[in-house]
């Protein structure tokens, strides 16, 4: 998303019910100079590419997002890490730029998709990857990593 699209989608996301093009240009006027028809614009491309679905409510559209704000992350990420020639290498780096706060949410997140039956066994390698010193963890359970990570 361009830094526009950004900012209506960040609207759409917050009020999380179907909106107007006028209450979004409304909001966008209280820090910026924009037209009503730049707004409809982005808003019709945010359509167009699938992050919005609308409904006709007399002349004009209501939109709405078709899914949050952290799906749309989620989907970054998984399109840069794709696109990684060495993942690993990428997860270390990543894990590395990590706050202990996000290390901690990483670690809520990946008990939450293991489920409560998880063996202790089993989340050892996703527990320790995320750990306080992830970089250090993952990169001795694949020296590969460390080879990327270090350029020896």
């Amino acid at each position: 998303m361009g830094e526009l699209e950004d900012a209506v989608m960040t609207r759409v996301w917050k009020w999380n019910r179907p909106v107007t093009v006028r209450e979004v240009l409304e909001d966008l006027q209280q820090e910026r100079s924009i037209a009503y028809t730049t707004v409809m614009t982005v808003l019709d491309n945010l359509h167009q590419k699938g992050w919005v679905r609308r409904e006709a409510e007399g002349r004009a559209y209501r939109y709405e997002a078709v899914s949050t704000r952290a799906a749309y992350a989620a989907a970054l990420m998984n399109e840069a890490w794709s696109q990684s020639d060495n993942q690993a290498a990428a997860l270390v780096a990543f894990f590395g730029m990590m706050s202990p706060e996000q290390r901690e949410a990483l670690r809520d997140a990946v008990r939450m998709v293991q489920g409560p039956e998880t063996s202790t066994s089993e989340n050892a390698p996703a527990e320790t990857a995320v750990g306080e010193s992830a970089g250090e963890n993952a990169v001795h359970e694949n020296p590969a990593a460390a080879k990327g990570r270090t350029g020896r």
